[in-house]
């Protein structure tokens, strides 16, 4: 999976939930962090479409 095109998509999907990377950017370790949960949650689930694992994760990630 193409990071740079994840980052993009993780930004649009952060902006729909009202949160700006730009004025809040991740550090290294909780990008890393999050990437690897949605590259392994698509391994898990191939038949999954990735935004409703990207949505999912990162509602996780903003609600706890």
């Amino acid at each position: 999976m193409n990071e740079k095109w994840l980052k993009k998509f993780v930004r649009n999907c952060l902006l729909q939930y009202g949160r700006d990377v730009d004025e809040f950017p991740f550090t290294e370790s909780e990008w890393a962090d999050l990437s690897h949960k949605i590259i392994l949650e698509k391994q898990k689930q191939p038949n999954s479409d990735l935004y409703e694992i990207v949505h999912d994760i990162l509602y996780e990630y903003l609600t706890k």
